[in-house]
């Protein structure tokens, strides 16, 4: 799973490229991906932002305490 960071940057490039119109964007791997229409532009921005909300989720929400008087 890539890191937190990683994945709120990569956000901001698809946010970028999808608020000036480009559609074709290369990876840090070197590899080009291009998006064929906004609206799939729009679900990679969703997917990715989807991985933040999941990454962000990795601390528990609950703590359950068992005690016992030692009998």
């Amino acid at each position: 799973m890539d890191d937190l960071a990683q994945l709120i940057a990569w956000r901001a490039k698809l946010l970028n490229l999808r608020m000036g119109g480009v559609r074709e964007i290369t990876d840090a791997g070197g590899d080009r991906v291009r998006f064929g229409s906004d609206a799939e532009l729009a679900r990679a921005i969703a997917s990715v932002e989807a991985a933040i909300l999941r990454a962000g989720r990795a601390t528990p929400h609950t703590i359950i305490f068992r005690t016992s008087k030692g009998l």
